[in-house]
């Protein structure tokens, strides 16, 4: 009598519910998905927006710096570079409308801190920038962070660059190399170290 009155407590029925409770049919189990990294984000987010406001305060207060190698830049070029890879974190922990959010966000702080032209510089330089790492980001992301990361970061410093450069008043050509320099700097100093610590945990998991 039991059994007829709760069909949902056999074991069969019982594995059927909880298949589908994670497939959204019957079928193989499939794992739950991760809860959200919301402490993450909101760091990721905090770290965006300071590099982004520390990147156009440089820039605003010392303008064009050596880079190196008789090349030239904005002073805050190497902060421009770290936000291009935490836009990138940005994206993979919270999404592209925290992104733009987060754009939006440096803008109106930028504009306080370092004026109106620099912050409609900075919002336009990453806006269309997002749009290039869109394109190049999100495709090769399944084959590899460093890969994605590199190869969205070169384009996404060169759209960022000449938009930037462009609309805050300062010559594109004898800037653009040092900007680029300087960017891919920043970038290999973060990339470099994490692949090798990724590298050495691979190992030391197979060993």
């Amino acid at each position: 009598m039991i059994p007829e009155m709760l069909p949902h407590l056999r074991p069969e029925a019982f594995s059927t519910e909880l298949s589908t409770a994670f497939t959204g049919r019957g079928g193989d189990y499939i794992a739950p998905p991760r809860p959200p990294r919301r402490p993450l984000s909101v760091l990721a987010v905090a770290c965006f927006v300071t590099a982004a406001i520390a990147a156009n305060v440089l820039t605003s207060r010392y303008g064009l710096v050596p880079a190196g190698f008789g090349l030239a830049c904005t002073a805050g070029t190497w902060a421009a570079g770290i936000v291009l890879l935490l836009r990138d974190w940005v994206h993979d922990l919270a999404g592209r409308r925290v992104v733009l959010g987060c754009v939006a966000a440096g803008a109106a702080a930028t504009a306080v801190t370092a004026g109106p032209r620099l912050a409609l510089a900075s919002g336009l330089a990453f806006a269309v920038s997002e749009l290039a790492d869109l394109i190049v980001y999100q495709p090769l992301r399944r084959r590899g962070w460093a890969k994605a990361v590199l190869a969205s970061g070169v384009v996404g410093a060169l759209v960022d660059t000449t938009v930037f450069l462009a609309v805050a008043g300062f010559t594109i050509w004898p800037a653009l190399p040092g900007q680029m320099f300087a960017k891919a700097t920043a970038t290999l100093a973060v990339v470099v170290p994490v692949v090798v610590v990724r590298a050495v945990l691979r190992y030391r998991q197979r060993a």
